[in-house]
Parts: C-alpha cells; sequence; structure tokens
C-alpha cells in the first residue's frame, strides 16, 4: 500500500534509520560503549550499579567458559531465567561466539521446558538455582549436558535499596553436578578472540512462539534484525547515552527484550532493572534514579495511579512511558491522568509487533496521538491489509484483512519447520495471522487474531499448546481451548474436555494438574467437560462454535 503515514511522521525523528557505531551486532556495541565509558553504569540492580567494564568483561568470562565447553558457532544455548544482570551477561557472552541465545521463560513447567530443549537442541542450560526442580524433571528427557546455575543474590548488594521479593531472599546453596555463575566470572579464563558474524545470514536468537501446530516454534532471528529494530526503537524514543530506562518488563520475551537489553546498550544508557514489577519499588526506583523512559504493560500504570502512596515520591523525571495495551486497554482518560500524575509525562501505546517480526513494526506520532490505534508503520516498514480468504487481493485503506508485513527485522524462519515456514515468510513478507486495518492517515488498528491467540496479562497464549498438554493427561481424551474475557487479565483460558472411558476426574482436580505442568498464564481458569467436541470432516477442532455458545 501507498506510505500514506509518511505525512504524519515526526519532524524529530529522521526518516532514514543510520547505526551510530556501524552495521554490526549489539555485542560489539556493548565492546564500543565499555571502551567508551567504562566507569559509567549500564546496569542498576536493586542499587548494585555494574559498569558497561563489568559487563563487557563478565560476558567475555562466560563466552570464554562456553568455548571451554565447546559450545561453537550456531550452537544453542538456553537461558532460564527472568530479569536479572546474570541474563544480560549470558545473553551477551553467548552471542559474542556466534551461538544462539535461546531464552526459556522462568514460569515453565517440565513439558515446556523440555520441548524447547529438546526442539532446539540445547546442551548447556543457564538457571536460575531455584529453578532447578523443573529442570532435574526435564534431564532425562533433554540432551543437556551441562547447568549452569545463579542466585537471585548473587548480584545484589548488602543492602538493597528496594524491598525484595520472596523469591530473592532464597539463600544461595551448593547444587552437585552444576557449574557456578560466580565462579564462572571469576574465573582467568582469557577473553575469546571476536568471532566473525555475518549480519545478513547469522541467527543471533530463538524466540519460540506460539502457533497452530500445537507446541512453540523457533523464530531464527538474526543479528541484523536485532540491530535494525533495536537503532529504530532508539531514535524514535530519543534514548542516548543520557538516558536512564526502567526495565519492568520480561526480558526473556522480545519486546522486553528489544526494549530493555538491547537498545539501553545501544544507546549508551543506564538501565534501572526489577525483576518483579512492585508498583511501589517502581515508584521508588523512579524518584530515586530520575528515570526518564519506561517500556510498561498498561496495568504497571494503573497499579501507580491507584497506588496510595503515590503523591509520595516525585515521577517529574519520566518523560516518556510506552506501554501496551494487556488485559487494559489504554485510553485517553488513562494518559491524561498519567501526564497529570508525572507533570507532564507522555504514556501513549507502544507498538504493534510479534516475535517473527522482532516486534516493533508501527509507533506512535507524538504530535498527533490516535488513541485505540497501533500508531503509523516505522523505518523501512511495508504493510499489506489483504483479504481474509484470498491472500492475492489487497483490501482498500478502511477495511480489515490480515496483516502481511515486510521490514529488515523479519525473521528467517521457524527452525526445523519448513511448511510453517512456506506459510507464514513469503518472499520477505510475513503473514501475521492478525486482522486489521488502516485508516485515511496511515494509522494501524488491530482487530482481532486469525490464530485464536489468547492475551492473559500481555502473555500469548496459544489454544493448541495448553491442548497439547491437557491431552497428556492419562484421563483426557480430547480437549479444545478458547479464549473468554476477564475482568482482570484481558483474557482467560477455559478448556473443554472429552474424558476417556473409565477415567473419573473431577474438573477441580484437572486444573490442579493443569497449575502443575504449565506456566500460570496458560493455566485454563474454568473446565468444562464435553461427550464430543465440534470438529470438521477432517477431525479439525471448531473452536467457533464452542467461543459462539459460550
Amino acid at each position: 500500500m501507498e506510505n500514506i503515514w509518511m505525512k504524519h511522521w515526526p519532524q524529530d525523528v529522521p526518516q532514514t534509520l543510520t547505526y551510530t557505531q556501524g552495521n554490526k551486532p549489539i555485542h560489539e556495541y556493548l565492546r564500543h560503549r565499555a571502551q567508551e565509558r567504562p566507569d559509567k553504569t549500564a546496569i542498576v540492580y536493586y542499587g548494585r550499579e555494574i559498569s558497561y567494564r563489568e559487563l563487557d568483561t563478565a560476558s567475555n568470562r562466560f563466552a570464554a567458559y562456553l568455548l571451554n565447553q565447546g559450545v561453537k558457532k550456531g550452537d544453542r544455548v538456553g537461558i532460564f531465567m527472568g530479569n536479572c544482570p546474570q541474563y544480560a551477561i549470558a545473553h551477551f557472552g553467548i552471542q559474542k561466539i556466534g551461538a544462539i541465545v535461546c531464552p526459556c521463560s522462568p514460569l515453565f513447567k517440565k513439558f515446556e521446558l523440555v520441548h524447547e530443549l529438546q526442539d532446539a537442541g540445547i546442551q548447556i542450560l543457564v538457571a536460575w538455582d531455584i529453578l532447578m526442580p523443573v529442570v532435574k524433571e526435564a534431564l532425562s528427557e533433554t540432551a543437556l549436558k551441562k547447568v549452569v546455575t545463579t542466585n537471585l543474590r548473587d548480584f545484589l548488594p548488602a543492602e538493597p535499596c528496594f524491598a525484595l521479593p520472596a523469591m530473592m531472599n532464597v539463600p544461595k546453596r551448593a547444587i552437585p553436578g552444576t557449574d557456578d555463575f560466580q565462579q564462572i566470572l571469576s574465573s582467568d579464563l582469557p577473553d575469546p578472540e571476536e568471532v566473525p558474524i555475518d549480519m545478513k545470514t547469522d541467527i543471533g536468537l530463538f524466540q519460540y512462539t506460539g502457533g497452530t501446530t500445537g507446541m512453540p516454534k523457533g523464530c531464527m532471528l538474526g543479528f541484523d534484525a536485532a540491530l535494525f529494530k533495536t537503532a529504530a526503537v532508539c531514535a524514535i524514543t530519543h534514548m542516548g547515552p543520557d538516558s536512564v530506562c526502567l526495565v519492568t518488563m520480561p526480558i526473556f520475551h522480545i519486546a522486553g527484550m528489544l526494549a530493555g537489553i538491547n537498545s539501553c546498550i545501544y544507546a549508551g544508557a543506564t538501565q534501572v532493572l526489577l525483576t518483579i514489577f512492585d508498583a511501589e519499588t517502581a515508584m521508588q526506583a523512579i524518584s530515586r534514579y530520575r528515570v526518564d523512559f519506561w517500556y510498561s504493560a498498561v496495568p504497571m500504570n494503573v497499579a501507580i495511579l491507584a497506588h496510595p502512596k503515590t503523591s509520595e515520591y516525585d515521577l517529574s523525571s519520566l518523560r516518556l512511558c510506552l506501554t501496551s495495551s494487556f488485559g487494559i486497554q489504554l485510553t485517553e482518560a488513562i494518559s491524561r491522568q498519567w501526564a497529570e500524575r508525572t507533570g507532564g509525562g507522555l504514556l501513549i501505546e507502544g507498538a504493534y509487533g510479534l516475535s517473527e517480526t522482532h516486534t516493533a513494526d508501527t509507533f506512535m506520532p507524538v504530535q498527533r496521538i490516535k488513541y485505540g490505534s497501533m500508531g503509523i508503520p516505522g523505518f523501512s516498514e511495508e504493510f499489506r491489509i489483504v483479504d481474509l480468504t484470498d491472500r492475492n487481493r489487497e483490501m482498500p485503506v478502511g477495511e480489515p484483512g490480515e496483516i502481511v508485513l515486510k521490514n529488515p527485522g523479519v525473521f528467517k524462519g521457524y527452525w526445523n519447520q519448513e511448511k510453517a515456514t512456506r506459510d507464514t515468510l513469503i518472499d520477505g513478507w510475513v503473514y501475521t495471522g492478525d486482522i486489521g486495518r488502516f485508516d485515511q492517515d496511515g494509522y494501524l488498528y488491530l482487530l482481532g487474531r486469525k490464530k485464536e491467540m489468547i492475551k492473559v496479562s500481555g502473555f500469548s497464549v496459544f489454544p493448541e499448546e495448553v491442548e497439547a498438554i491437557l491431552n497428556r493427561h492419562e484421563a483426557v481424551a480430547q480437549s479444545a481451548v478458547i479464549g473468554m474475557p476477564d475482568a482482570r487479565r484481558g483474557e482467560v483460558a477455559k478448556a473443554f474436555v472429552v474424558l476417556k472411558p473409565d477415567h473419573p476426574i473431577s474438573a477441580e482436580e484437572l486444573l490442579l494438574w493443569a497449575k502443575e505442568n504449565m506456566s500460570s498464564y496458560k493455566c485454563p481458569g474454568e473446565i468444562e467437560f464435553r461427550d464430543t467436541l465440534p470438529t470438521l470432516g477432517t477431525g479439525k477442532l471448531l473452536r467457533r462454535a464452542l467461543k459462539a455458545a459460550s
């Protein structure tokens, strides 16, 4: 379609994207920052300040350790952690030797972890020690040869400046059969030689996403995609060396990784990193460190606005807050309240995007905000809206259809999923499965999800994955999962289950089993037993029939 959105492109944002230190991986930007301003604070973690020199040196040590373990360029290394400095160190250490980062959600239970470890062929996993019970359950079903463990207290100061979540108060203990992350970083291994990276072809990240084939698929994202989208975010937000960014969104997800780890390093900024979001802790961090940029979810902003102590903290430093409407839709009223509370700070919708595109495919021009929209396409973006039944027919402006897009940040395909890749990635165009439309000004509106994805508190839940796990239970013959509205979480999964003969089980018992075997956000909020499920003649589930009847 014609680039009708360019008439609303902000005057203070260049129309052509350039890279401040050249076309090279983000970990090379880390090296540059460490040489340029070695003592500048890269990460603040509950009062502990980690300089660019320390971050670069630590990631070098971890890279050297991986080489000693036989990890080669193109090998996959798993990270089973949430927000903490160890995540960033492992992330850049892996990529410094040309290996591939494979984030595993710390919410995973055994089945979910086993799938990603098996699918990616991961032999080395870096994990929080509190997650070792899950790792031990998975060991016998994977090719894991080595587990590196770390404790959440390893990078805390002697006296943290914020209250700690309970999970961060678990004492460190030795875990037999694992290597200790801190000992690796204190070793005298020499820095590894720089590994040449082909920015066009080499893969730096497997970001797993759901889909219609059951369990998640690994999106192969190149070093070029990470650089392109990182530079774009920094240009649009005006993030630079003087920026102080609050990082509360999960950095094992593509959006949190982009706006948290990558963008701060590219810009040479300081990030204030929190493991778990807490409204008062976030306000303390903003006030103490004079945070000027924050990528959030709307429920986080609402929690701050509603907090009884909100007037006690100075939030006036917050220049810009990009947010995602997870669970709560961003409205002009919420944005106006935020501006009043922060003394003029902007709260606007962040972006439309998906794992397959390294996210951030649109942005909201601050000079003309349209609430309810996803903003306009970003740098070098090409968009089409095509007919839902005929991909060759492009819809006129204003008419809904499937969102199709193309840019330098799109993925290289799904790992070991040729058919799924052929169906989704065609001539460089990503067929997103999302339904949307453009208005006459070039603003994108997201209308629905063709793939039946469920959004629970901002997390993407794919019915096929929940069904695949439920069907592992010895009493379950068949299951179907749909999304249902939920006042607190936006949506929640509901499961319809057909039981096997002579396998009596209550809905409560099955729900308890589900909670023990899948991430909490994927777990159905309700289970309804059925004698049969609606299907096509081919056996394909008709979830829409269940949805219509619910």
